[in-house]
């Protein structure tokens, strides 16, 4: 088991009962392969909602506002309306050929995001967050996974953002148990 999904594991015990994926049709719809790490935490916990803070998406969600694949159509144009309007484009995206696949978010309307560079192997994707309530952006050079185990548990990620976790008790809820 990845590091960082083992350290989750030990303070969110997974849910059992998460359904099989067949990841190579999900990467075939959303036209890029998967890193291994948030495929192994999805076929541990499913999609949820860690510590009422972050949501992760999970591909053919029961609830479409949590399902990888309807959250990132039309994704990309939605960000560069925003440069459009004149938000500032964060220097990770100045090129036109890198792009974002969002992979959670928060109630505040935060996204989190791989940063995909061409040709880079999914293992290598980090992490570009933006804010909902504002135009900042935060990059943070790790996986998903190690994200999470970083800001969720350790406490040692340091982000505007997120400034108010961890929390002392923690608390997973998969998705299913909001349908």
């Amino acid at each position: 088991m990845n590091s960082s999904v083992q350290r989750l594991a030990e303070v969110f015990p997974p849910p059992g009962g998460v359904q099989d994926r067949d990841w190579g049709l999900v990467e075939s719809r959303l036209g890029a392969q998967l890193p291994a790490d948030y495929k192994e935490l999805i076929d541990a916990y499913g999609g949820g909602y860690f510590d009422e803070a972050i949501w992760v998406l999970e591909p053919d969600s029961s609830n479409k506002y949590y399902d990888l694949l309807n959250e990132n159509e039309g994704r990309m144009e939605a960000v560069a309306r925003l440069w459009e309007l004149g938000e500032a484009r964060p220097a990770q995206l100045e090129s036109d050929e890198n792009r974002l696949i969002a992979w959670a978010l928060t109630e505040d309307g935060d996204y989190l995001y791989w940063l995909v560079r061409p040709g880079q192997d999914p293992a290598d994707w980090t992490v570009m967050i933006k804010e909902g309530r504002g135009s900042e952006w935060e990059h943070h050079p790790m996986s998903c996974t190690a994200f999470l185990a970083s800001v969720l548990v350790e406490g040692n990620v340091e982000s505007e953002i997120f400034d108010e976790l961890p929390e002392q008790e923690h608390l997973f809820q998969p998705t299913s148990d909001f349908d």
